[in-house]
């Protein structure tokens, strides 16, 4: 091989990683990456009855921390 084709090989490697790079900061910014717990969620409910236990948990949760007044 030649010089300039590893040069070219290289400079569009490095092109195409930067674009990857950019790319995966840009969706950790925006909040992509935000929302950990629904797939547990979806495999630790599987049925109506504990879906709802789950949303009557979540509701307990906001509830208490919304009146929550430190001392």
């Amino acid at each position: 091989m030649d010089s300039w084709v590893i040069a070219m090989m290289l400079g569009a490697s490095l092109f195409l990683g930067a674009i990857a790079l950019f790319a995966f900061l840009w969706a950790v910014k925006n909040g992509q990456f935000d929302d950990e717990e629904k797939f547990l969620n979806a495999a630790k409910f599987d049925g109506e009855d504990e879906l709802n236990d789950a949303l009557k948990q979540e509701l307990k949760k906001k509830s208490l921390k919304e009146n929550y007044k430190p001392e």
